[in-house]
């Protein structure tokens, strides 16, 4: 069984800084994409960042120049290192990566979600 655990989430005033980790774990063969989403209250989930297995990012333009994202293959794991922090960015954010578990199976899967919240 594949999983993918977040942490790091947390409480911060505005210009703050938070580290976001996300862990796969189980049997699988190797992880392609992986991406952090946010979802505020009341609006749709949206992408924040991505990033290849070559280390191809990809961000969304509210976060540039704020947010980075990076993989640490031989851990399974992905950081997201968000500075600068906004009310805005207040959000559940979820991990998702898509993962082989076989040569030719690959699926989505996605973390329980931890909770950013920036305030005054």
């Amino acid at each position: 069984q594949v999983s993918l655990a977040e942490s790091g989430g947390g409480l911060v005033q505005p210009g703050g800084s938070l580290r976001l980790s996300c862990e796969a774990s189980g049997r699988f063969f190797s992880i392609n994409v992986m991406g952090w989403h946010r979802q505020a209250p009341g609006k749709e989930r949206e992408l924040v960042a991505s990033i290849g297995s070559g280390a191809d990012t990809n961000y969304a333009d509210s976060v540039k120049g704020r947010f980075t994202i990076s993989r640490d293959n031989a851990k399974n794991t992905m950081y997201l290192q968000m500075n600068s922090l906004k009310p805005e960015d207040t959000a559940v954010y979820y991990c998702n990566a898509n993962i082989a578990v076989t040569l030719l199976r690959k699926f989505d899967y996605w973390g329980q979600g931890t909770q950013v919240t920036v305030f005054s």
